[in-house]
């Protein structure tokens, strides 16, 4: 199971509360910077928006490829290790808003490891040092190190 930390929600659904748990200001100028950066050609410049201005941990040499889209209310839960590749088009969320609860958990990806283009990568989720995950997955738990995923849900494919 992923670690994921419940709030039960009461009324209408979860997201119709969204703003009891993130404030509209941190919502719009987190917006404004992933999109920054979902465009941006400069990997530095990327990593800097990331760590500075969305709190993000990224390690050195860590690459974003263009429009990865990373969580827009929680980004600070994002930890990315030395000498990843994030591919095109992945998805890292660090919140679900359900119909009676939402859920944040952190997203833990280690050193050197490889992420597939168009993957998404749900909340509290740890992904291990030098594990690869192949284009279009849906990582919904934990991937040892050096472990080779892939698929919808993500299943060990070799070691």
């Amino acid at each position: 199971m992923r670690k994921v930390e419940r709030y039960p929600t009461e009324g209408p659904n979860a997201l119709w509360q969204v703003y009891r748990t993130v404030s509209r200001f941190k919502a719009v100028r987190n917006f404004i910077a992933i999109q920054i950066t979902r465009y941006c050609p400069s990997l530095p410049v990327k990593n800097w928006i990331y760590r500075n201005v969305l709190g993000m941990k990224v390690g050195r040499t860590s690459s974003f490829a263009l429009m990865v889209m990373v969580d827009v209310f929680f980004p600070e839960r994002i930890s990315v290790g030395d000498n990843c590749i994030i591919g095109y088009n992945t998805t890292i969320l660090t919140h679900e808003y359900l119909i009676h609860e939402y859920r944040l958990g952190d997203v833990i990806i280690g050193s050197n490891v490889m992420i597939g283009a168009n993957t998404t990568i749900l909340p509290g989720v740890a992904i291990g040092d030098g594990a690869v995950v192949a284009a279009g997955s849906v990582v919904h738990r934990d991937v040892a190190a050096g472990a080779f995923v892939g698929g919808n849900p993500a299943r060990e494919i070799q070691r």
